[in-house]
């Protein structure tokens, strides 16, 4: 079957329609608030941003994940994810309009940031149940497929709605604030959407439930060492090694974000405002990529396997990123762009159809929730090394190759894998 049919077949199931409306509403949402976000801390005019600094506004906003996250999963396993979509986003909205209050009030940049975490950690329950959700509205033929198209029609939301904030930018005197206000009305939309889907229809299954804070908050150590258990049992250790060559490509993107960011800001241009729109040109074209990769994965995992298909992403950026990355010159970065979102994408739909296809339903909340904590600490991670590596205009020849060398080292990886349990 055709990549294309598979997409009208799936796009036939109105549950799954309606799920993806909340994805790219909410995601919609993130592009825009995220830009904003960037707009204030990297490129205002009258801040002298390092990558120390950007570094350290990551440590603050996804850091305190490592924390979030595990109880996330703990409660999206008992609680109704459609209410949790429809609560977090509103919850969202309401904290996306404190944000833009605090931009107009010029207020320390702490308390900025202290808004800034709670909008995005109410992230991490929404995009968790979104993907522990997916297995509910289509059956296991279309999985693949499905992986396909809806984590990456998020990303390429979360692109638009990053462009449609340049737009505002643009034309509302460059006002942050206004921004901020046009994501809280997206998160307000999403919350609506939520109410179109059936309560139960997105388990978990009833008896999975409990309603009671207490009861799940004080269980959480032990249900998370269950699924520790469940992921590292030898029928889903595949699902395991997957999600650790993932969450090295994670890192490997953080780094070379950083790098991104600061050629934009100081390297390839001397005006902040040039700067920021090179950023969003890279970004788009990235978005082009994710595209690519929603198109090509599906046929590729098919023919190869998922883990043949991560092996190839890694190999192939392992070889193009240090070509592409070491002359720090617009249009090779923005060649680069295009690569890294094609590969990074591809590998990640990989990795997600692994992981759901290996684990039971009643588990998959926790897992996801651990699969964004792996990803945030790795971009961190990533965010404090390239501190380290970059010079102030953002040219680091050590930084592009140690990058590769990881590339290679995953496509290895993964290679042993392969021979030792060949995919079923």
């Amino acid at each position: 079957m055709s990549v294309v049919r598979d997409l009208r077949v799936l796009l036939r199931f109105r549950d799954f329609r309606r799920l993806l409306s909340v994805r790219l509403l909410s995601q919609g949402a993130d592009g825009v608030y995220q830009i904003a976000l960037a707009a204030y801390v990297v490129f205002s005019p009258e801040k002298q941003t390092s990558a120390t600094a950007i570094a350290s506004a990551m440590a603050v906003l996804l850091l305190p994940y490592s924390l979030v996250g595990p109880f996330a999963g703990v409660l999206l396993d008992r609680w109704r994810r459609r209410q949790v979509f429809l609560y977090g986003n509103l919850v969202r909205a309401l904290l996306a309009s404190a944000t833009a209050v605090l931009i107009l009030s010029n207020v320390p940049d702490w308390l900025f940031y202290v808004s800034a975490l709670c909008v995005t950690a109410v992230n991490r329950f929404v995009l968790s149940g979104l993907s522990a959700a997916l297995p509910r509205v289509v059956d296991e033929e279309r999985l693949v497929i499905a992986n396909s198209l809806s984590p990456t029609a998020g990303t390429l939301a979360a692109i638009a709605g990053g462009g449609l904030a340049f737009v505002v930018r643009l034309l509302v005197a460059d006002s942050d604030a206004a921004v901020v206000l046009l994501g809280a009305g997206l998160y307000l939309c999403a919350a609506l959407a939520a109410l179109r889907i059936p309560p139960e229809l997105l388990g978990p299954d009833r008896e999975l439930i409990q309603p009671r804070l207490d009861a799940a908050l004080a269980g959480t150590a032990r249900d998370l060492a269950a699924g520790v258990r469940h992921l590292t049992a030898p029928a889903r250790r595949s699902a395991a090694r997957a999600l650790g060559a993932m969450s090295v490509m994670r890192f490997c993107y953080g780094a070379l974000l950083v790098t991104v960011l600061m050629l934009c800001r100081y390297a390839l241009t001397s005006d902040p405002d040039d700067g920021l729109a090179l950023l969003g040109l890279a970004l788009g074209i990235s978005g082009a990529g994710f595209f690519v990769a929603a198109v090509l994965t599906p046929w590729a995992a098919g023919k190869l396997g998922p883990k043949r298909w991560i092996v190839v992403c890694a190999a192939t950026a392992a070889v193009l990123e240090p070509v592409l990355g070491l002359p720090f010159a617009t249009a090779p970065m923005l060649i680069a762009a295009f690569v890294l979102g094609l590969i990074t994408q591809g590998a990640k739909i990989a990795t997600d159809t692994i992981v759901q296809s290996s684990v039971d339903d009643g588990f998959r909340g926790r897992i996801f929730s651990v699969y964004d904590v792996l990803f945030n600490i790795a971009f961190v991670g990533a965010a404090a090394v390239a501190a380290l590596l970059l010079p102030p205009d953002g040219r680091s020849a050590p930084l592009v190759v140690g990058v590769a060398v990881l590339y290679a080292a995953i496509a290895v990886t993964m290679t042993r894998e392969r021979q030792l349990a060949p995919e079923r």
